[in-house]
């Protein structure tokens, strides 16, 4: 098991998680046995490279983000159903928006 524990301990070092281990001599035997179990079930390859894609910037030709002004629902009277119109009409097409809301604090507040 000495073996074991110091094969991992490298492992663990060379991908900067030692930490994993910081309370193993405080376990019983069952569980540090079962902790190292599942650190050698761990890919530390594949969640590094998961870790390190998130840091690159992905660009795709297609994709545009574009503001649009502030429109309040309630003022927009006719023009509504126009622009629900647009919404679902992009919506059969597939296509995707981003909306940021604001408010609703009051209405949840209930004042």
């Amino acid at each position: 098991m000495d073996d074991n524990l110091e094969q991992l301990k490298a492992i663990l070092k060379k991908y900067g998680q030692e930490h994993l281990l910081n309370n193993y001599n405080k376990l019983d035997e069952a569980h540090k046995k079962r902790l190292l179990e599942q650190i050698k079930e761990i890919d530390f390859e594949l969640v590094n490279s998961l870790y390190e894609s998130t840091k690159k910037e992905l660009k795709n030709s297609k994709d545009k983000i574009t503001p649009i002004d502030y429109l309040d629902k309630f003022k927009l009277g006719d023009k509504f159903k126009y622009y629900e119109d647009i919404g679902k009409k992009a919506i059969k097409q597939g296509k995707l928006a981003v909306v940021t809301m604001a408010g609703g604090q009051g209405t949840r507040l209930r004042t």
